[in-house]
Formats: structure tokens, sequence, C-alpha cells
């Protein structure tokens, strides 16, 4: 097992440059499978969520040649079947867009229901009735999903309620379906509107991403692309959050500004320093934060995937905050850990109070998951003494090289591997 060593009470200083966006990745890689043809994929980040597809999509028959840390070549046209067993999917939720993706290009899809962080219930009944507004049969048996079609027909889909995952697997699908697909109440995330640059980089015609009307002719036929994909916003938002925790000063660069829009105003309205660039963004923390209340929504809200961080932020503001999770079920957990640090927050729901205090100590705890990991990793790194944190596993589905880029920033942060003797000790 591995675990993260901090020593806290470091500001942090300097520069870090983002790495490709994990919720973009996550999605355009098994996208490569409707091509047929060769893929040049540049700014993928190094995370075990992108190795376990990269895994999957070999297992299934593709070529992959690595070119360079963030550039990988794809060669799709050797994948015969449709199926991805239980073993590859267990620990990542995004493992369903090989559903749309394997629909689109086989019109039938075998994969195993998802694993992946685990903080309240996350159904697919959005993309099942997506897929099935298409033209599309869905079987739910012995934990596996099996999708199949005679014929994908383009169709008017609306979505009961926001859903990113269900608005980009239908998109894989609807771009080989014959006809206009019109998906309605769609998710205008960053990373969506990334997905359909690069579905039209093949040859698709996808219109309206960003928007919450997307219009998708289906096409026959897909070539081969080259495509960059964008920085990760919520990598981006943690390092901005972190130096505002620390009161430190940092430059965090290859980011697009407009997408930290709703981060930027959250750290501004707590009293942090702010700087835009055209592709980079400075923050200095040169005071405590002031209190402040926030609402996570479907962008352009305040994303649920900076919550953990942000509450950490505010537990160390001069003031009472709200905290309101409004997209996912049981996102505090997190908080238990965050209180043995000496943070005094109480959570009704889905609504947290946090009474500031004016500093957290070290101590040891464990990531529920991989923003709450990241969040825990802000506390040590702004607390007094010494944070241990284990289940460290979630973290790396999501973040490249993150004790890397924090030990550049000045933080005093390390990876250590324990023994399976004192593993067993421990126990």
């Amino acid at each position: 097992m591995e675990k993260f060593i901090i020593h806290g009470g470091r500001k942090l200083e300097g520069e870090v440059v983002v790495s490709g966006a994990k919720n973009a990745a996550v999605a355009i890689i098994p996208a490569v499978i409707l091509s047929e043809d060769v893929c040049v994929l540049e700014n993928i980040p190094n995370i075990s969520d992108v190795f376990v597809l990269f895994k999957i999509l070999h297992e299934m028959g593709a070529k992959i040649e690595v070119l360079n840390k963030s550039t990988v070549r794809i060669d799709s046209r050797f994948i015969r079947q449709p199926v991805v067993p239980y073993e590859l999917t267990k620990y990542m939720r995004a493992s369903y867009y090989f559903i749309g993706a394997l629909l689109g290009r086989f019109s039938r899809a075998s994969v195993s229901m998802p694993g992946g962080c685990d903080f309240g219930v996350r159904p697919i009944d959005q993309h099942i009735k997506a897929f099935e507004s298409i033209g599309a049969r869905v079987n739910l048996e012995h934990g596996m999903i099996d999708v199949y079609a005679d014929e994908l027909v383009g169709n008017q889909i609306y979505f009961d309620v926001v859903s990113v995952g269900a608005t980009m697997n239908i998109m894989l699908a609807a771009v080989k379906a014959k006809g206009l697909t019109v998906i309605e109440n769609a998710a205008k995330e960053p990373h969506i509107v990334d997905l359909a640059n690069f579905l039209n980089s093949m040859g698709a015609d996808v219109r309206g991403a960003g928007t919450d009307v997307i219009k998708i002719r289906g096409v026959d036929h897909m070539h081969g692309a080259d495509y960059s994909i964008i920085p990760d916003q919520i990598e981006a938002g943690t390092y901005m959050v972190a130096a505002a925790a620390t009161r430190g000063d940092v430059l965090v660069k290859n980011v697009i500004p407009k997408h930290l829009e709703s981060i930027t105003a959250k750290l501004i309205k707590c009293g942090v320093e702010v700087e835009e660039f055209d592709d980079a963004i400075r923050v200095a923390g040169v005071k405590r934060p002031q209190k402040s209340s926030l609402k996570t929504m479907p962008h352009p809200g305040f994303p649920t995937d900076m919550q953990p961080q942000m509450t950490v932020l505010l537990s160390l503001a001069e003031g009472t905050s709200i905290v309101t999770e409004g997209v996912w079920d049981n996102r505090f957990r997190y908080v238990d850990e965050l209180r043995r640090m000496g943070a005094s927050v109480s959570v009704d729901g889905k609504v947290a109070v946090v009474e500031g205090v004016e500093k957290l100590t070290g101590a040891p705890v464990k990531a529920t998951d991989l923003r709450a990991g990241a969040a825990l990793i802000i506390a040590g790194l702004a607390a007094d003494g010494t944070t241990e944190i284990e289940d460290i596993n979630h973290i790396e589905r999501g973040y490249d090289d993150i004790v890397g880029k924090f030990t550049q920033l000045g933080a005093d942060i390390r990876k250590i591997e324990i023994p399976d003797s004192q593993l067993a000790q421990a126990l």
C-alpha cells in the first residue's frame, strides 16, 4: 500500500503547468473506436484512469503507440469484439463511454457495469433512455450492459436531469445514426465541447455543444485525426485553491481562463488575489480568506468536482460559510477526515455549515474519493505538522504527477510504500 506524507505550513510559490483534462480524455479515448482508422491524441494526462482505458483498447485489439509522455497514437482498425469485461471496468465510472462508441461502430456493445468514486446513487437510466430513443435495445444481466440495434436512427431526446455522462455517451452513438438526433437539456461542460470538437475532427457533424441543445447529423464514415485535449479545469482549480489555502503565490499555466470563471469568482469573493492572462492565472493568498457561500451546479455553475477543495479553504476562512451540494448525494463523506485535522464542519444532508478556524493540524486521514483526496492534500499543505493520507489510488486516478507538481511549488510532500509486513502489524 502507498500513502502520501505531507509536512505542512509552507507557502506554495512558483509556476505549475496543468495537464490535459481527465473528464475530456476519458470520453475522447473511447471515441477513437468510431474512426476505424489511426488517431493521434496530444495533451493526454498521465493518470491511472487513462492507463485503464488504454488497456481496454489494447485488449479489444487496438494498437497503441506512446509517442511521448503526453502523446499517443491509436490504431483502432483491428478491433473486432465490442465487449469490455468487468475486470477492466470495476475501478472507473467512465468505462461506460465504450457503450456509446461501440454502439456507434458495431451497432452493439457489451460492457460491465462501471465502478469509480462512490458518492451516492449514480444511475445510468438517462443513458439507457437515450440509447433506446435512437433504436437500441438494452439488457442489464449478470452485471453486464448489453446494447444492440438493427439500425441506429436519429431522434429527439430530452434528458429529465442534466447529465454529463449521458450527454457524452449519446453523442458517441448518434454520430453514426441515420438522420438527425436532437439532444435537449444537454449538459454544457467544457469537456462536452471538447468531445464534440474531436468528433467533428474525425468527420462527424455535431453542432450546439456548450449549449443545452445539441444537434447531430449522422455520417456513414469517420476518419482518423490528430487532436489536442483541453487543459484540466479541475486540476487548475485545485492548484488555485491550494495557493490560496497556503497563502502562497502561484502562476497556474496551460489553462483556459474562461473555463475557470466560477472558481475565480469564488476565490475573489473570499478575498484572494487573482490575475488572468491569456493562458495562465496567478493566485495569491496574501491574507486569511473571508467567508463565502457556494452551491455546486451544472456548468457554468460552480463545479461539484471543486466542492471538497473549496470547503477546505472555507474551513480556514474568517466567519461561517454555507456549502450546498447541488449535484451528488453523499459528497461530504470526506468531512469526517477533515474534522480529524481540526476543521469545524457540520453536515445535514446536502448542506455543510463551515465554521472557519485559525489553523488545521496534521493527522492520519484517508482519501474517500478522487476530489476528496485532493482536498485532503490541500488541508495537509496548509496545516501545522504532519499529515498522512492513505487510499491515494483515488487521487492518482485524476491527477498527473501531483507529488512532483506540488514539490515544484515548494511543498514538502512525498509518496511512500508501506511494506506488507508493516501493514499486517498495523492491522
